[in-house]
């Protein structure tokens, strides 16, 4: 295993995000999007620019995603929503309204364009949460059940396999997937994470198909290989890392999220980092919702 320190990690935004999450290359805008769940906020950041921009779009988001017809499809604490180009939120589908201590949490897109977001409740409740997928037509499918904190999303270059995270369950999984459809077959066990390296959070997928998870109170961010092997570990200097995801207009910057723990005396908490791999990640599809 490859082991790169907090040297090898540069500060790419201070900013005090309670619990920055999701974020995502915008191509058309070249900023890097991401949200700050208990805030409500949404930001957007040109790299090396001084400042973030955001807006508070008046309900818990979670997740978001560029759309190819204008703004942003978003997971909220109802449902999936849109956010447009000027700002106006609107709800596109209720999710588990039935559920109220239950809110979405990750979300991305898959190859076709399909959004893809799960829940979770706010006490951690087991097995309280799914895994959902929000169709080309706007319609919604449960994929997947039993979820206690749904998490990472990611596919491989060739769209065969789906890898996905149950926080709690402590472990990296995959599905095979069918890209057509959007159906998922045959889950396994891709990678176990020991508690002591933390809970398995949001990730993104490299051109090479390695998959890079981020550690949620480990204080880290694990690359894997497509079998699972553990390859490289990158270090942060703050414990609550969120997601991470390949930016830039060549994705040769690995971007990745942290949240604050008020429990911890952490200057940098809630920043966002940057580390510079010798692998590219992948663009993004817009979502076609």
């Amino acid at each position: 295993m490859n082991k790169s320190g907090v040297e090898d990690v540069e500060l790419a935004l201070e900013i005090r995000c309670a619990l920055g999450e999701s974020p995502v290359w915008d191509p058309r805008s070249d900023e890097l999007v991401w949200v700050d769940i208990r805030s409500g906020h949404v930001h957007w950041w040109t790299p090396r620019a001084p400042t973030a921009r955001s807006l508070q779009v008046g309900n818990t988001v979670s997740a978001i995603a560029p759309r190819r017809a204008g703004g942003y499809v978003l997971g909220t604490r109802s449902g999936f929503a849109v956010l447009d180009s000027a700002g106006s939120f609107a709800l596109m589908a209720e999710v588990e309204a039935d559920r109220p201590v239950n809110r979405m949490n990750d979300g991305k897109v898959d190859p076709r364009g399909r959004f893809w977001a799960g829940t979770m409740a706010e006490t951690d409740e087991p097995g309280a949460g799914s895994l959902y997928r929000l169709d080309l037509d706007g319609s919604v499918a449960r994929v997947v059940d039993g979820v206690t904190i749904s998490n990472g999303l990611g596919w491989s270059p060739d769209s065969t396999t789906m890898y996905y995270v149950d926080s709690l369950a402590h472990s990296l999984d995959a599905f095979d997937f069918v890209v057509e459809t959007g159906e998922v077959r045959q889950r396994r066990v891709l990678a176990e994470v020991p508690s002591a390296m933390g809970l398995p959070d949001g990730l993104t997928v490299d051109e090479q198909g390695y998959i890079w998870v981020a550690l949620h109170s480990g204080g880290a961010v694990h690359r894997y290989s497509p079998d699972g092997r553990l390859d490289t570990r990158i270090e942060l200097p703050v414990a609550l890392v969120t997601s991470c995801t390949f930016a830039g207009p060549e994705y040769k910057d690995l971007y990745i999220t942290t949240a604050v723990d008020p429990e911890r005396d952490e200057h940098l908490a809630g920043s966002v980092f940057v580390h510079r791999p010798r692998v590219s990640g992948m663009p993004g599809p817009l979502c076609e919702s």
